[in-house]
């Protein structure tokens, strides 16, 4: 397949719109990642999604709207507090997982009842909703398990020649996926941390906002009698779900601990491994400037893969707020490799 570059003028968001109307597949900038975008309603077109990226057919898509009224095309119930949510919270990096109207495709919703919904704020990605005249399913524009893309030639890197065509926007500014958040119980659940923070929806809902035990849970720790990431009744609600994710090709290791100590431990085990030939990257980012790390980690792994570095060494951030977030992301790049110090 030849795949087809587009800028962002209007005309070439038309082209690209025409594209998705008729099945295709359109690679776009968002403010957090770039998306894979096929039309959501189309059964068709989003199984292209999964053939694409070889993405597990049971991980569910992220429908992207471009005005909030688009949300009762696509859900049977709008309750007080999606209202919420989404005045406070849309456009912007924020996905509530909604019960499903018939109409949305079982590929779309990854067999499930309930559909993910989220409303962009980046212009190209809103405009290129618009201009489709259908709701987008776009999980992001990677390889699966690969370190989600946030610029287009990230992208290119991945998927040029396996779609249609990639819109070539500006670097994304959020740079983690958007938080996901249940609203199909009486209390709402975080499936997948992001910007936004738990504590900022518990403000604006007036309640507590929970996270999914999934998000606490190692590998080690069993839930039952059976592994998440292999037990087969496991059913992701929300992309990012399970385990390993987000990997560069170099072994990483995450160091946990007092900073001096991590910091430390770092140079001698650096040491240790170029002087064994190993190329050698560190990663290390400010406890106070979470929001940098989390616009930069992604493509500080893809940076490590073009300079073919054989092992990265990561310092963690503190787990709260939008470090937690960001250590989502790090701890399933390493596959759970974690020094603690």
């Amino acid at each position: 397949m030849e795949t087809r570059f587009f800028g962002t003028r209007e005309e070439d968001i038309q082209h690209a719109a025409e594209i998705i109307r008729q099945g295709g597949l359109v690679a776009f900038p968002t403010e957090t990642v770039y998306g894979l975008g096929a039309d959501a309603l189309n059964p068709d077109a989003v199984a292209k999604v999964y053939a694409a990226k070889g993405r597990p057919s049971d991980n569910p898509m992220i429908v992207h709207i471009s005005s909030k009224n688009d949300l009762d095309r696509l859900t049977i119930e709008i309750t007080e507090e999606m209202k919420k949510l989404a005045d406070a919270f849309w456009p912007g990096p924020l996905t509530m997982v909604v019960p499903a109207r018939p109409v949305i495709p079982k590929v779309t919703t990854g067999g499930l009842d309930t559909v993910a919904v989220r409303m962009p704020s980046d212009s190209v990605a809103a405009n290129l909703i618009t201009a489709a005249g259908v709701p987008i399913a776009a999980p992001s524009a990677n390889l699966s398990g690969r370190p989600s893309p946030t610029s287009a030639r990230h992208v290119m890197d991945d998927l040029d020649g396996r779609i249609d065509a990639i819109i070539e926007g500006d670097d994304c500014r959020v740079g983690i996926e958007s938080t996901v958040v249940d609203m199909t119980g009486n209390v709402p659940v975080v499936l997948r941390p992001g910007i936004i923070t738990p504590e900022q929806l518990s403000r604006v809902l007036g309640k507590t906002v929970e996270l999914d035990p999934v998000l606490r849970t190692r590998p080690e720790i069993k839930r039952g009698q059976e592994l998440l990431e292999t037990t087969e009744n496991f059913k992701p609600k929300s992309p990012g779900m399970k385990y390993k994710h987000y990997a560069p090709k170099a072994e990483m290791v995450i160091y946990k601990g007092d900073r001096d100590k991590v910091l430390l431990a770092i140079t001698e085990e650096k040491f240790r491994r170029t002087e064994c030939g190993q190329k050698v990257e560190i990663i290390m980012f400010d406890d106070d400037e979470p929001e940098i790390a989390a616009r930069e980690f992604f493509a500080k792994l893809r940076a490590c893969d073009k300079a073919e570095v054989d092992v990265i060494l990561a310092a963690a951030l503190k787990e709260d707020g939008v470090g937690f977030s960001v250590m989502n992301r790090m701890f399933k790049s390493a596959g759970y490799n974690i020094v603690e110090v």
